[in-house]
């Protein structure tokens, strides 16, 4: 009882914070080769305590000396996953994306392009931005601030096109970008059916709160990737 008189609300919500953050951690680095990197440095540090323990001097002097090494080693590895859990913090969900009418009527114009481009078993992949920022894959493509219409998507992704390799990202209801390279993503947990136009789009969801359509060249299907949730073989007449 003198116990649990000695634990005061903020030692409480500190450890639901605490509990909270590893939890959140966790979950994006599941399946991650992240993931495996933390068990090897959670065996690493189990040698140590056992080093200590064992009075083994020469193991302790060594994980010691790199353990320094191993912090820096840490930072670098995981930049994707670092990077992808910032952008989830930096998230605004409060004002919802293409509320406006205008709006609307791009997503029905990229609705449309994607069911045309399926039945005629054209290849693409567009993007449709949100809160996190898309300017660092914006300035590597080829900047177009055209008004989004499913002409304009036919044409850019017309195998004649001499951009209709990439991606095409949509800020609003204007296409910012076309023929823009997006990250591949390194989960092994996805299907080795999907070629590089699917791991590039699945990538980019990994690391921000973009939409993805992505249609298939070889099946003609359609494909949706929001905050790595995947969904196959979208009908998007309903």
């Amino acid at each position: 009882m003198e116990l649990i008189k000695l634990i005061r609300w903020q030692d409480i919500l500190d450890i639901l914070l605490v509990t909270t953050i590893l939890y959140r951690v966790l979950l994006i680095i599941k399946g991650t080769k992240a993931a495996q990197m933390l068990i090897g440095i959670g065996v690493l540090f189990v040698a140590l305590l056992f080093s200590k323990y064992l009075g083994l001097y020469t193991i302790d002097w060594i994980i010691q000396s790199l353990w320094a090494q191993i912090v820096l080693a840490v930072i670098i590895l995981f930049q994707p996953e670092i990077r992808k859990t910032l952008a989830h913090v930096g998230e605004a969900r409060f004002l919802p994306s293409f509320a406006s009418a205008e709006g609307m009527r791009s997503i029905e114009e990229v609705v449309r392009a994607s069911i045309a481009l399926a039945s005629r078993q054209i290849g693409a992949l567009i993007v449709i931005e949100k809160e996190t920022s898309l300017n660092d894959f914006i300035e590597m493509g080829t900047q177009l601030d055209a008004k989004v219409t499913h002409e304009l998507l036919l044409s850019i992704f017309h195998p004649t096109s001499p951009i209709h390799d990439g991606a095409v990202i949509i800020r609003g209801n204007r296409v910012v970008a076309a023929g823009c390279f997006l990250p591949l993503t390194l989960s092994i947990d996805i299907s080795k059916a999907f070629g590089t136009r699917h791991r590039a789009g699945i990538g980019l969801t990994e690391e921000t709160d973009s939409v993805v359509i992505i249609v298939s060249e070889e099946t003609g299907s359609i494909t949706t990737a929001i905050g790595s949730r995947i969904k196959k073989n979208v009908d998007m007449g309903t």
